[in-house]
C-alpha cells in the first residue's frame, strides 16, 4: 500500500530531520511504529506521506500513486484517505467533542445526516460516548487525544498517521490510547505511529522501524526498540 523508494531529504544548513536513502513498505492493515531519537527523521517521513514535504531524491507511493506527482488541486481529495493524530491534539477549544469531530466531516462535504450518525459512533469507538458535549477544557489529556483519534477516523480513512500520540500523556492515558489504536487497526485500518516510548513498543508487540540519523537501521517484525 505504501512504499518509500530510496528517499533522501536534505535541508540547507544541516537541519535535523534529513533522510538518507530510506526504503521500506507498509502493507494494508499493518500497524507499524517508527522509532528513533529526536531529529532522526521520523516526522519528516510522515510529512512526505501527506505531501507536506517532498523528497530531495526518491519517491513515495500510495498504492500505485506517486504522492508527489499529485496536482495541487487534487491533494485534498488524496488526504481524505489519511487521518492524522498529533501530540498536541489540535482541538478547537470553543467546540465540544462532538463539534470537533463533526468539523472534520463538514470539511469533507459530508451531509448533516451522515454527521449525526457517524460522529457518535466514532466517539463511542474511543470510549467517549459520555463526553460528547464536553469542551476540550473539561477533558483530561487522554480524553482530548481520544477526541483527536475520533476526528481522525470519522471519515473512515485507509490510514491513520499518529505522530507521538502519547508524548504528552501519563502512563494510564498512554495505555488507553494505545489500546484504541490497536482496536482501530484490528478493524482494518493501517496505522503508522512515531514514538519515543519503549513501553508503547513493548505493549504493541508489532512491527518496528528504527531510524537513526536519517537512515533505517532496523526493521523488526515484532516490537523491539534498540538503539
Amino acid at each position: 500500500m505504501i512504499y518509500f523508494e530510496n528517499v533522501s531529504k536534505r535541508y540547507s544548513g544541516g537541519e535535523s530531520g534529513a533522510l538518507e536513502n530510506v526504503t521500506f513498505q507498509v502493507e494494508p492493515k499493518e500497524f507499524v511504529s517508527i522509532v528513533g531519537h529526536s531529529g532522526a527523521g521520523k516526522t519528516t517521513l510522515l510529512k512526505m506521506l501527506i505531501a507536506e514535504d517532498k523528497p530531495s531524491e526518491g519517491r513515495v507511493f500510495f498504492e500505485s500513486l506517486d504522492i508527489h506527482q499529485i496536482p495541487k488541486g487534487k491533494l485534498p481529495m488524496f488526504r481524505r484517505k489519511i487521518g492524522t493524530v498529533f501530540q498536541d491534539f489540535k482541538l478547537l477549544p470553543h467546540m465540544t467533542a462532538f463539534e470537533n469531530v463533526a468539523f472534520a466531516m463538514e470539511a469533507n462535504g459530508r451531509s448533516d445526516i451522515e454527521i449525526e450518525e457517524n460522529v457518535p459512533q466514532a466517539l463511542e469507538l474511543v470510549d467517549l460516548g459520555e463526553k460528547t458535549w464536553n469542551f476540550p477544557g473539561e477533558l483530561s489529556g487522554g480524553e482530548k487525544q481520544r477526541v483527536a483519534i475520533a476526528r481522525a477516523i470519522v471519515n473512515q480513512p485507509d490510514i491513520i498517521i499518529a505522530d507521538e500520540p502519547t508524548g504528552n500523556l501519563d502512563p494510564i492515558a498512554t495505555y488507553e490510547v494505545v489500546q484504541i489504536l490497536k482496536k482501530i487497526n484490528d478493524l482494518g485500518t493501517t496505522v503508522i505511529m512515531t514514538t519515543h516510548n519503549k513501553g508503547v513498543i513493548d505493549e504493541l508487540g508489532r512491527r518496528v522501524i528504527t531510524m537513526d540519523e536519517g537512515r533505517v537501521v532496523r526493521d523488526d517484525k515484532e516490537g523491539k526498540y534498540v538503539l
